[in-house]
């Protein structure tokens, strides 16, 4: 009796696996022929173009993405309102090395979030550091009337380029303020990028609200060499730098985050959330930062909707207002779904462009529960090469959700990572550099992980 039982249970599972590997099959089959999101990112990218929050092209996305879902017909179609910050960068911005008689031109761009110079600019001597603890040993002494030059690179020995941007973004977040507390006048950033070009890397920083603000601006990577070498050739009283930029803070504006729901035919009140952000930075079309995302995330629910697929749960799709500069969309989203006391099952984030996809980051799980998911899903993923599931971050959007929605998996797509930050908040971030092929892949990858989860659950 008890063999016929594992016999009956193995056999069933076995027809389980079948019916699985089938449906991600399909999934796949309409995801390459069919697949609506590379076109769909044309538009968005070419007929809209660059959407920080705020500006009129963020409202236009709305209202586009709103008829773009309704046209798909999901059930549900809604807006979420959310009050977000309203940054302009105003005229291009002027930088110039300054060596002796000789006024060398750089490319930099205003940080978002920055202040403007004065509307003669600003010229000052200028000190190299490479941490934000080294500003603080240098003191007021040192610091004072100065611009400070922040310029520590990408750690080339990271695989993950996305380590080595975290191993050096507190200059760009927090550099300014910091070197403000010291007296100094202005701060420099290296583009935050492992690749050599004169694109500079915009980008926000944060500043201390109650406090006196000072302008910072990112300086292209190439430029930065340039000027840390001139620094180290000649005396400090020598070389100055000169630069000039005119952005502004305006009054916060009422946005929405857009959100289409497939409804769940055995569990309407459970929720699996896929999303990115539909802000972008004003520099470009935002097509990897994160155009390709949120289209993304629609077709998920699209490749649903043709495939006849029911999903047990309600299967949503988000894309959240105001990711680059304030991160108001994840929070009202979070919110919300706590004020409606949602169950969210899961919530997945693609805010890393639409390279080739490589797997998900499953965050704040255990090895043992790592070691499950691999043994059931590695093997239906592994055929498309989506099949690396490990422990790590999963996304800016999602976070919110961990404190508000409890039992939530934050779940954070992980396409190859080798080029994201060479166009990451730069003017090259363009459609032309998105591949269409990679881009359904990773549509594909998402929509089956997604029917995985609502066919076994987590």
């Amino acid at each position: 009796m008890k063999l016929k039982l594992i016999l009956s249970a193995l056999l069933f599972t076995s027809q389980l696996h079948a019916q699985d590997s089938l449906t991600i099959r399909k999934i796949y089959d309409e995801a390459l022929v069919n697949g609506k999101c590379y076109e769909n990112l044309r538009y968005l990218c070419k007929n809209i173009g660059p959407r920080l929050s705020g500006s009129v092209n963020a409202q236009k996305s709305v209202e586009w993405s709103k008829k773009l879902m309704e046209s798909y017909g999901f059930d549900k179609v809604y807006l979420q309102e959310v009050m977000v910050p309203h940054w302009v960068r105003g005229a291009k911005e002027t930088a110039y090395i300054i060596d002796g008689k000789n006024r060398i031109p750089v490319p930099i761009v205003a940080l978002g979030m920055s202040v403007a110079t004065p509307k003669e600019g600003i010229t000052a001597n200028i000190i190299e550091v490479r941490s934000l603890k080294e500003v603080e040993e240098l003191g007021e002494k040192l610091i004072k009337g100065k611009i400070v030059f922040f310029n520590r690179p990408f750690d080339q020995k990271f695989i993950s380029t996305g380590e080595a941007y975290g191993g050096v973004g507190d200059q760009r977040f927090m550099g300014p303020s910091i070197a403000l507390k010291y007296g100094a006048v202005g701060v420099i950033v290296r583009s935050l990028t492992g690749t050599l070009d004169d694109y500079p890397h915009t980008g926000a920083t944060l500043y201390d609200k109650n406090g006196k603000n000072i302008p910072a601006a990112a300086i292209s990577t190439r430029g930065a060499d340039k000027l840390s070498a001139m620094l180290k050739m000649r005396k400090l009283p020598l070389v100055k730098f000169y630069f000039k930029q005119d952005c502004q803070m305006l009054p916060d504006v009422l946005s929405y985050n857009v959100v289409g729901e497939l409804t769940g035919t055995e569990h309407p009140d459970k929720f699996i959330t896929v999303g990115g952000h539909l802000d972008s930075w004003d520099l470009s079309e935002g097509a990897h930062d994160d155009g390709t995302g949120v289209l993304q995330s629609a077709e998920v629910l699209r490749i649903f909707k043709v495939l006849n697929y029911k999903p047990k749960n309600s299967v949503r799709a988000v894309f959240f207002m105001n990711e680059e500069n304030g991160h108001n969309g994840g929070t009202k989203y979070a919110e919300l779904a706590a004020q409606h006391k949602e169950e969210h099952i899961a919530a997945i984030e693609t805010d890393e462009g639409g390279f080739t996809p490589r797997g998900f980051s499953f965050e704040d799980v255990s090895p043992d529960f790592m070691r499950k998911i691999n043994s059931k899903w590695k093997p239906l993923l592994e055929p498309y090469e989506v099949d690396r599931l490990t422990i790590g971050h999963s996304g800016t959007d999602i976070g919110p959700l961990k404190e508000k929605v409890p039992g939530v998996v934050l779940i954070g797509f992980r396409p190859d990572s080798q080029r994201y930050f060479d166009i990451h908040h730069t003017a090259n971030d363009v459609f032309e550099n998105v591949n269409k092929r990679e881009l359904e892949l990773g549509a594909a990858g998402m929509a089956s992980l997604i029917y995985l989860i609502d066919q076994h659950g987590l």
